[in-house]
Order: C-alpha cells, then structure tokens, then sequence
C-alpha cells in the first residue's frame, strides 16, 4: 500500500469501487487512531544508512526534510515542532525500520490534549515523550518509494525516555451478511461518479459535516448516489460501535468518547472507522494548527 491518505468506506464508493463490501465481511487487522500532532516519522533512512527524525515532510517528492542531526533540524524546521524533533532525535530508539506515528506530548503530566482529543493516563507519565506508533514503511532506495503497511505484526517497545502507546483493540462478532447483501443489490440501482466529481461530491459532504448541517440526498443532483453512501455509512457506523480498546480515557471537551477511531485492514484494502458527526467535525473546527513545514 502506498503512503496514501486512509478513507471513510462511504466515501471509496462515490466512484463504484464496492471492494468495501467484500472487506465488510473479512477478518481484519484492528488498530486505534490516536490523535496526536505532529506526525513523527523516524528510523533509519535506506539512502544514507543513517538515523532520522522528520514529520510527514519526509516523503515529499521535491522539498524532503530528513533530519539526521540536530543541526538538520535547526535547519529545516522552527518553534514547537523543532523542539519535538529535537526530544525524538534524542530519546526515540534506533531501528532499522522506518516508523510512523503521532506525537502525544512530554512527560510530567496525566493529561494531554496533543490535538482535538483529551487523553487522560492513569497515572503521571514519568517517560520524556509519548508517541503512538501506528505504520512502518518498506522503502528500496530512499523514503520516495515507501511503501506503508499496519503495524500488524510489529510492537515497539518503549523505554525509561519514550512511553509508547499502541493500545489493544478488538471487534465483537457482528453479521454483517444480510446487509452487504442489500448494499450489493441497492448498488444496481445507483449511477457511479468519476473520479474527479467523486473528490467534489466528497467536498461537499465534508462541508456538511464541518458545519453540522445533514446530508439530505434530494439536495443532491444523484440522490440515490448519496442515499448509497448513507447506506455504507450506517454500515460502518454499526461496526464502530462494536469495536473497543484498552488505551487512555478519551474527550472531545468534557465529553468522554471512544477516541477517533479506528483503522481497519484486510486484503481488500485499509479505511478508516470515525464518526464523522463526533470526531471529524470536531476536528474540522479545531483551531490548533501546527506548522508541520
């Protein structure tokens, strides 16, 4: 899988590509979504053989900023994520692998709100920095080629310096036969967009969600196409709620919730389980921004 942004399932149907059926009814790999910033990518970098830090900067085609020494980082990046890449460069351990994962904050503290989420510990994390490593990548040559896979078969271990979070998570056993099984035949009926009106239409929901308004279908020039994603969506909102985890308590505001989600993966492709109308709104209209340049 390349380093690709992860789908809503509702939303890889906008252009008739129904593998999301199929990936419905397989057995999956289960991961959480931890909604850290920035982006912490780190390891060994295949085209010098040495030791990085980076945020999602890394894999840009043009303006890469791979940071092998502190003095890279001086160089390439400023303020408060500068100094988050400085603590990675110093406390996160060495591998041959090359990691992904979000930043949740420095130690000293039981509570942390790395970006629209609360998370809250159990206890006063005495470790420097906590992340939550969530992909490693496969690269040939240099970190252009990527290749990005779950972090399925692959822990990391933390230490006295990093406390890594990589909860345990699990779905309860749900039939989702008979409704794929409408979802297949309802599919017959709706007329598919191409790729370019898929990404506009996928706007326009977003600009729903963003500003609480409801999807109503008749609002939309193919009312049947929307009522299809309605009906993935609801699909993939029942298999949300039957996932659960045994990370740290979760806040949107005063509100406990379930945390951001969920990424779900199997041979017929990874997407992504979030309530949209909880998270990503929230998310939508965070206000925090980080300079992750």
């Amino acid at each position: 899988m390349k380093n690709l942004h992860i789908q809503h399932p509702e939303d890889s149907i906008l252009s008739g590509d129904l593998s999301v059926l199929d990936w419905f009814l397989t057995p999956s790999h289960l991961s959480v979504k931890i909604d850290g910033s920035p982006a912490i990518v780190w390891g060994t970098n295949p085209a010098t053989g040495n030791f990085f830090v980076g945020t999602k900067s890394v894999f840009n085609k043009v303006k890469i900023k791979i940071n092998e020494s502190h003095e890279d980082i001086d160089n390439n990046h400023s303020g408060e994520v500068a100094k988050i890449l400085h603590a990675c460069f110093d406390y996160l351990p060495h591998t041959d692998d090359v990691i992904q994962g979000d930043f949740i904050g420095f130690g000293g503290d039981d509570t942390y709100t790395p970006n629209t989420l609360t998370y809250i510990f159990d206890d006063i994390v005495t470790e420097e920095i906590i992340i939550a490593p969530h992909t490693f990548y496969q690269c040939e040559k240099d970190l252009r080629d990527a290749v990005a896979y779950p972090m399925e078969y692959f822990n990391m271990q933390g230490n006295a310096y990093v406390k890594m979070v990589q909860p345990k998570c699990w779905e309860s056993e749900e039939d989702f036969e008979e409704i794929v099984g409408f979802a297949r035949q309802m599919s017959q009926l709706v007329t598919f967009v191409d790729e370019k009106e898929a990404a506009e239409l996928t706007i326009k929901l977003n600009k729903c969600i963003r500003e609480g308004i409801d999807v109503v279908p008749d609002t939309f020039d193919n009312s049947m196409l929307i009522s299809f994603w309605f009906l993935i969506k609801s699909i993939k909102d029942d298999m949300l709620f039957m996932c659960r985890n045994n990370g740290p308590k979760a806040y949107i505001g005063n509100k406990q919730c379930e945390g951001e989600g969920y990424v779900r993966s199997n041979e017929h492709g990874l997407y992504k389980l979030v309530n949209r109308y909880e998270f990503s709104r929230a998310n939508f209209n965070n206000m925090k921004a980080w300079g992750q340049s």
